[in-house]
């Protein structure tokens, strides 16, 4: 598993870690749960969708670039006035990616890392690189409170789906995740039942598509059909059983349902997959987040 696999997955735990035991409590942490910030994005609660629409990629660059150094502000303006002749587009594609890479490897900023993955994805229009770069959207912008930044995530990732299914629009995987952003604020003045609708395609296609029945769990989590939520996790399992963010999700499921037997029997489950798979070095977990849970295990 390379690095990059590594904070995808971990990502994608700690966003549902941070939404169950964080996301009704108190603000979300800023410290590092997956090897990076969201670019010191001002924390804003207002919820609106006037206000999701004021935030905007250059507002956040800026404040990103203030944790720089002079020598690395330097670097980072020469990178981006480095494009201006011969062969642009495969240029650009470079400062793109070179970016990217700055921003996540030297300074950990997610916002400009995603954005630059996925401004590079566009011109290359590879349905890999584009879907790659949505699902790196999709996942982290359920760790994020503020719903500005979430609704902003959302969009960046439906955009890159749908550019994603011009490519190829049998893909069922790029249907489901184009669906999810509409959970999450990316649908705009679309109806909502949109998104539900594509990710019920796939499901109904195939009833075995862990993927789309994970995210019709998240769809019922989210609206509190807890009975729903709990039937579409149980099958995911079903056919993943060492699917962390499903183990996450039934076991808050059943504890919001008020059974807190099978939510404790599905927190116990969780801890003893990552030990296994830690020990087979298949995933790597934050301390933090696993001290949370076994505390919270003690409770039910």
């Amino acid at each position: 598993m390379n690095r990059q696999q590594i904070i995808y997955i971990t990502a994608a735990i700690s966003a549902v870690f941070l939404l169950f035991f964080f996301g009704r409590t108190i603000p979300p942490k800023k410290d590092d749960h997956a090897g990076h910030d969201h670019a010191k994005t001002p924390h804003t609660t207002t919820g609106t969708t006037a206000a999701a629409e004021s935030l905007d990629f250059p507002t956040m660059l800026g404040l990103a670039k203030k944790r720089l150094n002079p020598a690395q502000l330097q670097k980072v303006t020469e990178w981006e006035n480095s494009v201006v002749r011969g062969d642009v587009k495969a240029q650009q594609i470079q400062v793109y990616r070179r970016l990217s890479a700055f921003w996540m490897d030297t300074i950990g900023a997610f916002v400009p890392y995603a954005k630059y993955l996925g401004e590079a994805a566009k011109l290359e229009n590879s349905e890999k690189s584009l879907t790659f770069a949505a699902h790196l959207f999709l996942g982290e912008l359920q760790t994020v409170e503020e719903q500005p930044l979430k609704v902003w995530m959302a969009r960046e990732a439906k955009e890159l789906f749908e550019k994603a299914l011009e490519l190829n629009p049998g893909n069922d995987s790029t249907k489901i995740g184009l669906g999810s952003t509409y959970f999450f604020g990316g649908a705009g003045s679309e109806p909502p039942m949109k998104g539900i609708a594509l990710i019920r395609e796939a499901a109904e296609k195939n009833p075995d598509n862990a993927f789309a029945q994970y995210m019709l769990g998240v769809g019922s989590f989210i609206s509190a059909q807890w009975p729903k939520a709990i039937e579409r996790f149980e099958k995911v399992l079903q056919l993943e059983p060492a699917n962390l963010e499903a183990m996450l999700r039934l076991a808050d499921s059943y504890e919001q349902s008020g059974n807190k037997a099978n939510a404790k029997k599905w927190y116990l489950q969780f801890v003893q997959t990552v030990k296994a798979l830690e020990a087979q070095k298949k995933f790597r977990s934050n301390p933090e987040m696993m001290k949370q849970i076994e505390e919270h295990i003690k409770l039910l």
